[in-house]
């Protein structure tokens, strides 16, 4: 994290240059946010989160560092959003709270916005701003057109960001989908005119630039689906997907209805998602197709589909508490199907692994081949975006850096000049102009770690006490001390948690409560009672012993409490 300059160029009017400055999503899949600064201006685009890696104990949620953006809140136009998706508007009740900012998005992606907002009591408080595809909204220096996308959830954008040093697309998260489910293809015919006036820097989404050929349509899934319905035509069938994959349910639901099958939505998400997306029109439900989870035990299997949460392995998702046996409503059997419809996130394999081997113990026959399409562009409608925009620049976003560095790759075969493809780290700032482009300059940026209610209040301190409380454990130290004498009243006890197990480890605490006798003696030898001074020996002595025994460290925690006899 950089502390540096609180602004840019003020003076970039005179030389036309924009400054282009990801605080986030360059060194991981999430919390993708990038802040765009002509002269008096800032535009923002995306608003997402991250989630916590395995080290970050305890921690909820993972939001990006908009220090810069408060710093210069008077020169902040508004938040533009792309799409729907955590990893790109899961910030933005947190960050709002920080930066009072009008937010720009489409139908179905701002309805999903409001719901968080409400949860977060912010609703009235935030100025919303529906759009639809081809409107361009004016923000200071910037003009911001909104233009159609293909992606895992409708109502997806690329954006066209023009100032007067040239215009700028920024694809958001996007694939190249000639049969969608919802809604028409991306508006390749827009990005071949803006090729065609000239495109300042194309920043790109890199998630699957490592992989050749073209993404496959979403409406492949179609057909394995009825594939898994013909083949187990008296199993029920649980089908794990993301809540926010708004087509892939429609189809779950359609190859459903065909086999006289009810279908029933369990997950909090799933259910709010499903709900918005049917009354906003995105979803074609027929009557009495969907059934309430407490109706599942009226119907028999054969008669059911269960769509739900948890095809990522997170621990309180649905999925995830039916394969260990806490679901209240849903027991796996022999008798059904499970269905992972998505591909584990890059560093969530581990815990699907572990899910799928919960769900095979309790006899569940698992399928999770052929049966989910990224919403990402492959290698081949990468190069298809760049040949229609033709940019100048060229700067791989969203993904880790072996994404982004195929991506830029890709840039480098399209005929963009190797000193014009940009690897960005987040909090740089990217000056372009007509002329030349460079990197001038770094602010701050990070992520910002949530839990529960606390917001920036776990640090690498803290994370760092958690993660030694979880490897070695504790051991407290209780002691009653004479306020006037420094006696030694009573103690000292020792406690541990995490450490060993004490009835089955007396000997080992008769010897440490000896050691802390000692320390506590030896610190009071001169009759001066200096707490500093008997924790200090305490835990010196005791840490000594413990790594000598046991060869392990755990923290030693001694608590002290005076008398006034």
């Amino acid at each position: 994290m950089s502390k540096k300059t609180k602004h840019f160029y003020y003076d970039n009017v005179s030389e036309r240059i924009v400054n282009v400055i990801p605080l986030g999503g360059l060194e991981q899949i999430g919390m993708n946010i990038t802040a765009f600064e002509y002269g008096n201006s800032i535009v923002v685009v995306d608003c997402g989160l991250a989630f916590p890696s395995d080290d970050m104990l305890g921690v909820d949620l993972v939001v990006p560092d908009v220090t810069y953006l408060q710093q210069n809140a008077d020169r902040v136009k508004g938040i533009f959003i792309t799409h729907g998706h955590e990893d790109h508007i899961g910030a933005i009740p947190y960050v709002l709270k920080q930066l009072n900012v009008p937010v720009y998005a489409t139908r179905l992606t701002m309805a999903i916005i409001e719901g968080k907002l409400e949860e977060h009591d912010m609703l009235l408080d935030v100025d919303r701003r529906v759009v639809t595809y081809g409107d361009v909204v004016q923000a200071g220096d910037f003009s911001i057109e909104f233009i159609r996308a293909n992606h895992s959830i409708a109502d997806s954008c690329m954006l066209a960001i023009t100032s007067p040093a040239g215009t700028i697309v920024h694809t958001g998260d996007f694939k190249v989908d000639y049969t969608p489910v919802f809604g028409a293809i991306a508006d390749l015919q827009r990005l071949g005119e803006l090729g065609k006036q000239g495109v300042l820097a194309l920043l790109s989404d890199s998630t699957n630039a490592i992989r050749d050929g073209f993404t496959p349509s979403e409406r492949m899934v179609a057909d394995t689906l009825d594939t898994v319905f013909s083949d187990y035509p008296s199993s029920r069938v649980l089908i794990a997907t993301f809540a926010s994959n708004v087509d892939r349910v429609q189809q779950i639901i359609n190859s459903a209805i065909k086999v006289g099958r009810k279908v029933a939505i369990e997950g909090r998400s799933m259910v709010s998602i499903v709900e918005l997306a049917k009354n906003l029109g995105y979803l074609q439900i027929p009557d009495n197709a969907l059934i309430d989870i407490e109706e599942l035990n009226s119907y028999p299997d054969d008669r059911t589909v269960i769509i739900m949460t948890g095809s990522q392995g997170e621990a309180m998702a649905a999925l995830s508490r039916v394969a260990s046996g806490q679901h209240r409503r849903i027991s796996v059997t022999s008798n059904d199907v499970v269905i992972f419809s998505s591909s584990p996130i890059p560093g969530n394999e581990k815990s699907v692994s572990k899910l799928i081997n919960e769900l095979s113990m309790r006899g569940a026959r698992i399928i999770n081949k052929a049966t989910h399409v990224s919403g990402h562009a492959c290698k081949e409608e990468l190069k298809l975006i760049y040949a229609l925009t033709k940019p100048k620049y060229a700067v791989p976003l969203h993904g880790e850096y072996r994404h982004r560095m195929a991506n830029a790759e890709i840039a480098r075969e399209m005929q963009v000049a190797k000193e014009n493809v940009f690897m960005l780290n987040s909090g740089d700032v990217l000056s372009l102009s007509s002329e030349s482009g460079e990197v001038t300059g770094e602010v701050q940026h990070g992520g910002i770690m949530v839990d529960g209610l606390g917001i920036g209040d776990v640090g690498n301190i803290v994370l760092r006490d958690r993660q030694n409380l979880s490897q070695n454990g504790i051991i407290v130290v209780a002691m009653t001390l004479n306020k006037n004498t420094g006696e030694l009243l009573a103690g000292p006890d020792i406690v541990s948690r995490g450490f060993v197990y004490v009835r089955e480890s007396e000997n080992l605490m008769d010897e440490a409560k000896a050691v802390a006798l000692e320390a506590i003696e030896i610190a009071l030898e001169d009759g001066y009672c200096d707490w500093g001074r008997i924790k200090s020996e305490i835990r010196e002595e005791l840490g000594g012993y413990f790594w000598r025994t046991m060869k392990r460290s755990p923290v030693v925690l001694p608590i002290i409490m005076e008398v006034d006899v």
